[in-house]
């Protein structure tokens, strides 16, 4: 047993190192943003003060394209908001990107003409076939359109008016390709799912993109909420569809072709956060899946780049980040192992360190994410007691997007599975009768096993006296349970008759995945 001990302790010590790398670098960020900040926003509100100089007749023509699919709950909203951009009529142009298969198609048709006869310039493009997915619609919507900027909105969004007259001030630096906003969110407070994704996307966008940005390194486009200069878009390549962040490959590819990106903090674009778990799950699976592709494909071309290696560094870990989770979900199989082999935690020098990686990987996003609440909100000790409900969807989507990871580290774009939304915005509202529900997906047996396979760990290092590594397997048991069993209860109840929105993928490998290291536990536990 010594050496599968040795092999557990050196894949254990790996994946520990590699969180570490990952935990660190949210301290590097808030010391990037503290550092920055201050003299960034004071450069913003000098642009801003004179954006107001460029007479009317002067502005330039700017096309607003809105790529949708099957959203025949949100349709209306979104084009509402578009049609009431603050802006002269006759230098704003809607481009209605419509995918749909279904009667969202009609609601579109009907709305369009509606605006149309109210003097809107919009026009509705619908395409039969789905190819290239969303980067196929921005790509054909781009070939058609007039305007020398182009902003995008998803169909979750709800732009305020002032969302043009706030950024294209940026564009008169001549190498700015792209303003990126921060999202706001339109229904934080609607469950404890809402409110943990909420406090994620504020550590992103009230932390990690304004250093990036402020400190010169690579910032990317996060696919809505951002407005292009068209020539920057068609320079560096155009939309291509090899990857399913075609927003992330867009930016690389355009800062490696000497363009800037600005990131906006004061400016924020509502949007409606997911309501179901699977649809949260499938969000992240594609993100995860692209930004592994994007690297794949970009970080050579990075490294060959000019640039410090500080810059490259950060690019790396940028476009590899998702990989945490399989590095968590590997530490979570392995610390069970390692103490029934009584081998690695005999050692208190082992528990030692093993804590301290443990901990600097934990508390540093978790440091980033309490600090965003205190850059964003005036009163953001409200918002405090809420990150354990962001630390328990951080741990519990391991499973799936380590499927989501090694689906992108070995294939090429995919099927591009839309978020649902449903127009939820109170917590009156409900989305259980309506359509889009996802379907069952098997990755929620392979969450509840993981669940009871750490909470036997947890009764193991407890037995033995190892208190130290006890807690953070607390965290995985509680998160798995915590993710698995809101699968499960979001794919119960009655369904409407119309078409399912499908499950991001078979779902049932990462469970086959578990079956030999589970077996080998059984094999050296008798606990099982």
């Amino acid at each position: 047993m010594i050496w599968l001990a040795g092999i557990l302790a050196g894949l254990y010590l790996g994946c520990l190192f590699g969180l570490f790398l990952y935990g660190i670098n949210s301290y590097v960020l808030i010391l990037l943003h503290r550092r920055h900040r201050r003299a960034a926003l004071a450069a913003d509100a000098a642009i801003q003060a004179g954006g107001g100089e460029r007479p009317e007749t002067m502005l330039p023509v700017v096309t607003v394209q809105l790529p949708v699919f099957n959203e025949r709950y949100v349709v209306e909203r979104l084009l509402r908001a578009a049609a009431s951009l603050d802006y002269p009529r006759d230098r704003l142009e809607i481009q209605l990107l419509d995918d749909s298969a279904d009667d969202t198609r009609e609601i579109a048709s009907r709305l369009v003409q509606q605006y149309q006869a109210a003097g809107v310039q919009v026009v509705h493009l619908h395409r039969t076939v789905r190819t290239g997915y969303k980067a196929g619609a921005l790509k054909e919507g781009l070939a058609a359109c007039r305007g020398e900027f182009v902003a995008i909105f998803d169909a979750d969004f709800v732009p305020n008016p002032e969302f043009l007259r706030r950024t294209l001030p940026y564009f008169g630096d001549p190498i700015v390709a792209m303003v990126q906003t921060r999202w706001g969110h339109l229904n934080r407070d609607y469950s404890l799912l809402t409110t943990g994704q909420a406090f994620g996307i504020d550590g992103h966008f009230g932390v990690e993109q304004g250093s990036r940005a402020w400190a010169g390194l690579y910032l990317n486009f996060n696919g809505t909420a951002g407005i292009w200069r068209k020539t920057a878009i068609q320079d560096a390549g155009g939309w291509q569809a090899d990857t399913l962040t075609e927003d992330l490959d867009l930016s690389y590819r355009a800062q490696l072709k000497g363009w800037r990106l600005v990131f906006l903090p004061d400016v924020v674009c509502p949007a409606e956060l997911p309501v179901q778990i699977q649809g949260f799950k499938s969000q992240q699976q594609r993100w995860a899946k692209g930004s592994i592709q994007t690297a794949r494909k970009l970080v050579p071309a990075i490294l060959r780049a000019p640039g410090s290696w500080f810059k490259k560094y950060q690019a790396v870990i940028h476009l590899t980040h998702y990989a945490a989770h399989p590095l968590m979900l590997l530490v979570a199989i392995a610390s069970p192992l390692l103490l029934y082999l009584d081998w690695f935690f005999a050692s208190w020098r082992s528990l030692f360190a093993s804590t301290a990686f443990f901990c600097l990987a934990t508390l540093g996003p978790s440091a980033l994410y309490c600090y965003s609440q205190r850059v964003l909100y005036p009163d953001w000790r409200r918002h405090l007691p809420y990150l354990p409900s962001l630390m328990l969807l951080g741990t519990g989507i391991a499973l799936s997007n380590t499927q989501a990871v090694l689906e992108g580290l070995f294939q090429r774009a995919g099927d591009f599975i839309r978020t649902p939304k449903f127009a939820i915005q109170s917590r009156q509202d409900s989305w259980r009768t309506k359509q889009y529900r996802s379907q069952f997906s098997w990755t929620a047996v392979g969450e509840l096993l993981l669940s009871a396979y750490c909470a036997i760990g947890v009764y193991l290092f407890l037995e033995r006296g190892r208190f130290l590594i006890g807690p953070f397997l607390i965290l995985y048991t509680l998160g798995f349970g915590y993710v698995g069993i809101l699968t499960l209860l979001h794919s119960l109840g009655p369904r409407p008759a119309a078409v399912r929105q499908p499950s991001p993928s078979p779902g049932r490998w990462p469970i086959y995945l578990l079956v030999p290291l589970l077996g080998l536990f059984a094999s050296v536990c008798p606990v099982f």
